[in-house]
């Protein structure tokens, strides 16, 4: 029979007697006498000795002394062998024993004062102006009690101090039942700011709006001078005989490129009359100046009499009328054609979709022909070979007849760069997100203005720049290369066909922006491009004088129209 790991056989007898281990007591026994001595020596040092390092140790329910626990964290622990910042703290600062006291009247007072600043913060922004006064008063008391505390070189008393942060841990808990607390201030700062930030840009949008308002306006004072002008038109025959009755010299001088020829188009007669009159009183030989004038059927007859009562220095001035250009139609010319369509129409007046035109591209003088008619100068003047193409908001400060002689190295016109700023570059005015735009123009190639550009109308012919801009105006028919204007098409037409100019020959931004004054007095040229032009009450004043200096608001017509 087989039986299972573990189990004793019960038949097994015991072992006998003599054949039993020895117990420990016997054992010792028959050790010898000096083995048993020296052994129970050494037991006995042995417990004295542990008794003593009983006795020495500290008490492990106490808690260690500050200084004593401090040594011992920087010795055991390798991360915090660096200096304490308890230790910085104490020697940097004058920190006496009170303050650093757990019951320091002078630690309270200070931090009741710093809490309660922030609670009257928090006041200030819920209006309750008398918990703000309480709070105010209690904060002066404190810095009162800390005052002569400081003065008198002593510790602060005790019973003043006692009084003093019970009334503010009161007025504390009073807080805290108006839940000025942190989050909800800084929630509701949050909101004060977001709605801040709503009504700014809502005034911002406001001020936009009317800006763009009072730029198209037409003051009163030119409203009537155009009224009274035609007025002594119809009325003076002497007035329209110097304009019908010219000899023939003058027609000749009208067509002579050894002149310099002007281009001016515009519908506001005292603009034209301050380009041309700074035009010839700053000019050498005023007399070789022939300034070529368009304007639109209403301010024909003002006009002609203006330049017709007024003496410039014996200039010449032609004055035309876009109605006469028979030839500028819709079948010729695009932005004539687009503005018959009524989905252009909207898109200038009410915007397309549920997404409404900038108010900026709303200006009538995109819808106007005087506006484009600047790409059609050389079928306007087929006889010229080079003017100088002039704005209506720019006043001349030297002689322009250097102009003529500069050499544009087979360009066809002369500008001066505005890409001093990234914001003049190409990718401001054009979209190159569209693949012709992107294909065929450098998103950061330099941007140029009109106002003042120098044309060399041979060099136009030959490389058919109206052909270009017409080219891209069919193109943009559904305003995706550009929004409105004429300058982002003319940097189509003429690119790559533009020669820098000195930007000393035209100075721009005193319509819009502030102008360095050593600019302004080296310019020859200074434009007033912008919304805030010379003749509007919204222009700046600090650059009308440059404007109003060419001004003869001694006239009568002026005066009776109170323009000044």
């Amino acid at each position: 029979m087989v039986r299972p790991a573990g189990l004793l056989d019960p038949t097994r007898r015991r072992p006998f007697l003599d054949q039993r281990r020895p117990s420990f007591r016997r054992r010792w026994q028959q050790r010898p006498l000096w083995v048993r001595l020296g052994l129970s020596l050494v037991l006995a040092l042995a417990c004295v000795l542990l008794l003593l390092g009983l006795a020495g140790s500290p008490d492990p329910s106490s808690p260690p002394s500050t200084e004593s626990a401090r040594s011992d964290t920087t010795v055991s622990s390798p991360l915090l062998r660096q200096r304490s910042y308890l230790d910085g703290i104490t020697d940097a600062h004058n920190m006496t024993d009170e303050m650093l006291s757990a019951h320091s009247f002078s630690r309270q007072l200070m931090d009741q004062i710093s809490l309660a600043k922030t609670y009257i913060v928090a006041a200030k922004e819920a209006n309750n102006l008398q918990f703000v006064a309480e709070l105010s008063a209690q904060v002066r008391r404190e810095q009162s009690i800390l005052a002569h505390a400081a003065a008198h070189g002593g510790t602060v008393k005790k019973e003043e101090a006692e009084k003093a942060i019970r009334d503010m841990a009161m007025l504390f808990f009073q807080a805290q039942q108006f839940r000025y607390d942190s989050s909800v201030t800084i929630m509701k700062l949050k909101g004060q700011i977001q709605s801040l930030e709503e009504k700014s840009k809502a005034e911002a949008d406001k001020s936009t709006k009317y800006g763009q308002i009072a730029a198209e306006e037409l003051p009163k004072g030119l409203y009537c001078l155009g009224v009274r002008l035609t007025m002594e038109w119809f009325k003076s025959p002497e007035l329209q005989r110097k304009f019908s009755d010219r000899s023939p010299a003058v027609q000749r001088n009208m067509r002579d490129n050894s002149l310099y020829h002007y281009c001016v188009f515009s519908d506001n007669i005292i603009a034209v009359s301050v380009v041309v009159n700074s035009t010839t009183l700053n000019a050498k030989h005023p007399e070789k100046n022939v300034f070529h004038l368009v304007t639109d059927e209403v301010n024909y007859a003002p006009m002609k009499a203006w330049f017709a009562m007024n003496d410039y220095r014996g200039a010449i001035v032609e004055i035309q009328k876009v109605e006469d250009f028979t030839w500028l139609n819709a079948s010729y010319v695009p932005v004539l054609k687009q503005l018959q369509d009524a989905a252009t129409q909207n898109f200038y007046f009410s915007g397309s979709g549920n997404r409404g035109t900038p108010i900026k591209f709303r200006n009538p003088k995109y819808l106007s022909m005087l506006n484009h008619l600047r790409f059609y100068i050389p079928e306007i003047y087929p006889e010229l070979r080079k003017v100088v193409f002039l704005d209506d908001d720019i006043v001349v400060q030297r002689d322009l007849s250097d102009l003529f002689t500069i050499n544009l190295n087979g360009n066809v016109m002369g500008a001066v760069e505005t890409c001093m700023e990234t914001f003049h570059r190409f990718h401001k005015y054009l979209n190159h997100s569209h693949p012709l735009i992107r294909a065929h123009f450098d998103p950061d190639a330099c941007g140029w203005a009109f106002g003042m550009n120098v044309l060399d109308l041979v060099e136009w012919r030959n490389k058919n720049v109206t052909g270009i801009y017409h080219y891209w105006q069919e193109r943009n028919a559904d305003h995706t290369l550009w929004k409105l204007g004429s300058l982002p098409p003319g940097l189509l037409a003429f690119y790559g066909l533009v020669e820098a100019l000195d930007p000393k020959w035209h100075v721009l931004g005193l319509g819009y922006t502030t102008v360095d004054p050593a600019t302004i007095k080296e310019g020859a040229v200074l434009h007033y491009n912008g919304n805030m032009k010379p003749w509007l009450k919204i222009g700046m004043e600090k650059y009308k004088g440059f404007w109003d200096n060419y001004v003869d608001y001694s006239h009568p017509l002026l005066q009776r129209c109170f323009m000044r």
